[in-house]
Order: C-alpha cells, then sequence, then structure tokens
C-alpha cells in the first residue's frame, strides 16, 4: 500500500511515511493550539503519521524554498525537508 504522504529529511533522508499530514499551530507556551492544513505552513510545525505512535513532526516551519502541487521542499528552524503527497510518492521509485 501507498501511502498518501511522505516527510522526509534531507542529507539524511530520516522521516515518515503515512496516512496523515499535519500543519501544526502551537500557543506561545508551546501547547496545541490547532491543525491549520496538510500541507507544510511558515509557523507551524509539521507531521506525518501512519497511526497514533508512529510519526515524525519537525520544529517550526521558516522557509518555503520550492511549492508545487504534490510537493513542498522548506527549511525549519534545525534542518531540511521535502513533503510529497501520493501522486509524486508514486512516480518517484527512490522515495
Amino acid at each position: 500500500m501507498t501511502e498518501k504522504y511522505s516527510l522526509r529529511r534531507v542529507g539524511d533522508n530520516k522521516g515518515q511515511d503515512g496516512r496523515y499530514s499535519h500543519a501544526v499551530a502551537w500557543n506561545e507556551d508551546n501547547t496545541f493550539k490547532e491543525e491549520v492544513g496538510i500541507r507544510p505552513t511558515v509557523g507551524c510545525s509539521h507531521m506525518v503519521q501512519m497511526g497514533l505512535n508512529t510519526y515524525w513532526l519537525t520544529t517550526t516551519v521558516t522557509e518555503i524554498l520550492e511549492d508545487t502541487p504534490d510537493m513542498v521542499r522548506f527549511k525549519t528552524k534545525n534542518s531540511e525537508y521535502i513533503w510529497k503527497q501520493n501522486s509524486q510518492l508514486q512516480s518517484d521509485p527512490t522515495s
């Protein structure tokens, strides 16, 4: 089964493939505020989740480097990532 989303850190390719994708906004005290969509969003952390306890959560997205309908390349406070939706996963055998 091909998962709907992929989140991979540039450099070491660590990350998660999963069924769910969430842009997560935080309150000033670092508690959960809300989910704001499925695509990486500046000012939010990003999470790709397979199940309840299987997920990858980034630090806050600081910059979008490339944005296409099925792929977003972005920087966080600590790293750079590539997020892909299903059609990119199926067409890219290296994912």
